[in-house]
């Protein structure tokens, strides 16, 4: 009896989904990546490291007879019967300038470049559309109490999708608003390395010089081989 013979032949429930307009029907439990892939489609956008760590494949869907919208990441979200969807380039908000040096760890600081965190409704939206479980709403109000070090800790996660910014009503620009805020925790509020300090200083006294011109040496076969070999903590 010949392999092919005694393989069992898989039956996969096919589900309608609709892009930009047009359905295609695709294996049930698929991520929107996998769907549109399924589909034909070639993604070149929207699309990074396919493992809900870049944030670049936002996405809105909705159902038919279904007014809601909603939102998640193409790579973690499975694709259901009936859904429309489209995968957002980006999210479009802008990013003030600034010189990190010339700020304070306070709220001063922060309203000057983003006023629009002050309309914060508490609404609790950006928390529920966020797909990392960030406590969004809870980083803002924390902002607006003066507590920089907390709202970065909260914010630490924050993958800057732009998910909670599309759904947001006081049009808050959450994830350049919270870059900030972790700058400015690190830079001022954040206690020194000792240990970093020491290791800059032995780096630009040239202590690791000869280690280094070795190492580019070697090449990247070595490189590789290096790598495999290294002991993980």
């Amino acid at each position: 009896m010949t392999a092919q013979k005694t393989v069992k032949k898989l039956k996969v429930k096919m589900v309608s989904i609709y892009i930009m307009g047009k359905e295609y029907k695709v294996p049930e439990g698929l991520t929107i990546h996998k769907a549109m892939e399924y589909a034909g489609y070639k993604l070149v956008r929207g699309v990074g490291c396919r493992a809900g760590f870049c944030g670049a494949c936002a996405t809105v869907y909705r159902f038919k007879d279904d007014y809601r919208l909603y939102t998640g990441l193409a790579c973690q979200t499975t694709v259901k019967d009936g859904m429309y969807l489209v995968i957002l380039p980006f999210v479009p908000a802008k990013k003030p300038g600034y010189d990190i040096e010339k700020l304070k760890a306070d709220f001063s600081s922060i309203v000057k470049l983003f006023p629009e965190v002050t309309r914060c409704v508490q609404c609790n939206t950006c928390t529920k559309v966020c797909p990392q479980e960030i406590q969004v709403m809870d980083a803002i109000q924390m902002i607006l109490r003066g507590d920089i070090k907390s709202a970065a800790e909260l914010s630490f996660d924050c993958i800057a999708c732009g998910i909670c910014s599309l759904r947001c009503p006081a049009e808050i620009i959450h994830y350049n608003l919270f870059q900030l805020v972790r700058r400015l925790n690190g830079k001022y509020l954040t206690p020194k390395s000792q240990h970093l300090v020491q290791r800059l200083k032995e780096i630009e006294e040239g202590k690791f010089d000869k280690e280094l011109e070795k190492l580019v040496k070697m090449g990247p076969e070595k490189w590789k081989e290096l790598y495999e070999q290294r002991v993980i903590e």
